[in-house]
């Protein structure tokens, strides 16, 4: 036989969950879809990789997602698809393509790709769960979109957590700051950080978004973009404001807060952790997108959504300390059963027909074996049944978290075996 060589690894930047840890995702996935349900969203299932145009049109040519992030790939017939690197652009397509009914509403929960240094909570692989709404630009959806993402961190334990909000206004109003920020950076460009020195004319607004110093003091002296809102605009984040304060949501204006790609319009936001050390504190985020059907070749649509980390919201329930258990996975019952002659699996199917959670040991262990593994299961009971059980038509329960012998272990039979288990459970 010859040796396969070493044993194949994970991508870098890419993580296999096994359980238990698992089952804190399912937790997590269910109270998300709880939350949506509740909020009047439906689940929406998309490609995992598109046409490249839907993300270069949706996020931008220019943005650096699309230009250092993205998978790109020819398929066989040469047609060039891209992995999606975020939720909004594939479901907005679907919106386009399939036109339902106005204002539609879905969630969503997907793998996205990325291109990225790995880091804590960020992978070239990473899972996301948002919403979006299609189809009205009401500012009360605003509120509610993020109401959604509050009362769901709220739901998975989190209490250090701050919502920035911003207003980016629409085209007319946002083309006219954008030219005095080009002017002011033009001026300023010898004081920026290498990156910014470099790109600041393809994108100035991305300047805005900065975190190192030389950029914020450039840009702290230059122009502020919630000046330069139209009245329409104004009126809009002031309702959005004002309806999240009704809800005891508090809010902190940051006019840096341009978010990372084109679409965005009017409202932005963004949720950090402040259990999370480090720029990389976001947890989730959002906005506003009144021009992204259109560039997909849609009719004009409103649109706002946001999008969460699977791998960052369970980062920064670890940080907190947050103890609570979104989902219980436990075993009900273990079969034991050293008959020989596979005696377990009709019980081990009338249990799991009868609502159990039940497993198993195989390949005809010995009693102590198969107890050790009963034991490290976290079932509540065993089923013993050997020989002399099977002989009888009876079976014997024992209850793995009672250490009185004479309490924990009794034998009946077989043709009551739901009952029993059923009582036992409910003691």
């Amino acid at each position: 036989m010859t040796s396969s060589g070493a044993p194949l690894q994970a991508p870098i930047g890419t993580h296999d969950v096994l359980g238990p840890a698992s089952a804190e995702w399912e937790g997590l996935i269910a109270t998300f879809a709880q939350f949506a349900y509740r909020f009047g969203f439906s689940l929406i299932i998309s490609p995992l990789f598109e046409d490249v145009a839907v993300f270069n049109r949706g996020i931008g040519e220019q943005s650096d997602v699309a230009k250092k992030e993205m998978y790109v790939f020819s398929d066989r017939s040469d047609r060039t698809y891209a992995l999606r690197p975020e939720g909004t652009a594939s479901v907005v397509r679907a919106f386009v393509q399939h036109q339902p009914n106005t204002p539609w509403k879905a969630w969503y929960v997907t793998p996205a790709f990325r291109y990225e240094r790995p880091q804590a909570g960020r992978y070239r692989q990473h899972h996301q769960l948002g919403v979006e709404v299609l189809g009205t630009d009401d500012p009360a959806v605003d509120v509610e979109v993020i109401a959604l993402a509050w009362r769901f961190y709220e739901a998975l334990g989190l209490r250090k957590v701050r919502l920035l909000i911003n207003s980016m206004g629409h085209d007319d109003c946002r083309d006219g700051f954008v030219q005095l920020l080009r002017d002011h950076l033009s001026s300023n460009a010898s004081k920026l950080c290498d990156e910014h020195g470099r790109l600041w004319s393809e994108n100035p607004l991305r300047v805005l978004d900065c975190k190192k110093e030389a950029c914020r003091a450039v840009t702290d002296s230059g122009p502020q973009l919630p000046d330069h809102l139209c009245d329409e605009c104004r009126e809009h984040f002031d309702r959005v404001l004002n309806g999240l304060s009704a809800l005891g949501i508090s809010a902190t204006r940051d006019p840096r807060l341009v978010r990372g790609f084109d679409y965005y319009t009017r409202t932005t936001f963004e949720f950090v952790s402040d259990s999370i050390d480090g720029a990389q504190n976001a947890i989730g985020g959002g906005g506003r997108y009144d021009k992204l059907a259109e560039q997909l070749g849609g009719k004009p649509a409103s649109g706002i959504g946001f999008g969460s980390g699977i791998e960052r919201l369970l980062l920064a329930r670890t940080a907190e300390g947050v103890q609570q258990v979104l989902l219980k996975r436990d075993l009900d019952i273990f079969v034991v059963d050293t008959t020989g002659v596979d005696a377990a699996t009709p019980i081990v199917d009338q249990l799991r027909r009868a609502g159990y959670a039940v497993d198993r040991a195989y390949d005809g262990r010995s009693m102590k074996a198969q107890m050790k593994v009963a034991d490290k299961s976290g079932a509540r009971l065993a089923l013993l049944l050997g020989p002399q059980e099977l002989a009888g038509g009876q079976i014997t329960m024992k209850d793995l978290r009672n250490d009185d012998f004479s309490n924990s272990q009794r034998t009946f039979d077989l043709s009551d075996l739901v009952a029993n288990i059923a009582k036992q459970l409910e003691e």
